[in-house]
């Protein structure tokens, strides 16, 4: 059977909390990955129940508590992020406190020591409009391909192609409802490959014909803001 990367990553995720489940169900106590995975998988298991984002971040964060845990887990994990599939599109769902609000005792043995500071965002080469015609809220991570954004933000397709948002690793940009936001876009570093995400590139970004084929599955797909530039590409073909 045929799956996509983005496929791939969900029934990985899926067998990893299958697995956590069952040690749980025999009473051990949860690692991080195993915790971890039961909470990502709670979150988009409601998504596809139809709920709404903030009562799939809620179901999230009841399913475990600290005593479902080994000590220190809720210490290092502070927050779960994981794109769950909801009626409106694919979503951030970050899940703060993922195990229940408890107080932590910072001082103590096992405490997790100070990080070092965030990486300083990369210099935007491009700002474009982004304008959120959805009912709901969508949010956007740091190293999503921006071009592959929820169909329902409006904006420039064709420029933001291979580019990200110049946002710190882990940072994430709120659209809400009807409001239009100005962002800053830097191109995607590495080896310049985007695998997953909404499937429309799922290979080297900068490989001949790739951007055209993108947008073109954005506009059958009904992405806004891809459409006119499809268009645009056909005819100086034809």
């Amino acid at each position: 059977m045929p799956l996509t990367p983005t496929e791939r990553d969900r029934l990985l995720l899926f067998t990893a909390a299958e697995l956590a489940r069952a040690r749980h169900a025999r009473g051990l106590r949860l690692n991080i990955p195993e915790a971890t995975a039961i909470v990502a998988d709670t979150v988009c298991e409601a998504a596809r129940d139809g709920l709404r984002l903030a009562e799939a971040i809620d179901r999230g964060r009841a399913v475990l508590g600290p005593d479902d845990l080994l000590p220190g887990v809720s210490d290092v994990v502070t927050e779960i992020q994981v794109e769950a599939v909801f009626d409106d599109g694919t979503r951030l769902a970050a899940v703060t406190q993922p195990f229940g609000a408890e107080e932590r005792n910072d001082a103590a043995p096992g405490a997790v020591l100070p990080g070092p500071d965030l990486p300083v965002a990369p210099e935007p080469v491009v700002t474009l409009a982004v304008r959120n015609t959805a009912t709901v809220p969508v949010s956007v991570t740091s190293h999503f391909h921006f071009f592959e954004a929820n169909p329902r933000l409006d904006f420039d397709r064709a420029a933001a192609y291979g580019m990200r948002l110049a946002a710190p690793a882990g940072a994430s940009t709120r659209f809400d409802p009807g409001r239009t936001v100005d962002v800053g876009l830097a191109p995607i570093g590495g080896a310049r490959v985007a695998l997953g995400f909404a499937g429309l590139v799922d290979g080297p970004l900068d490989a001949p014909g790739a951007k055209e084929e993108a947008l073109r599955r954005a506009a059958a797909c009904g992405y806004l803001g891809a459409a006119e530039h499809h268009d645009t590409t056909e005819g100086a073909g034809a």
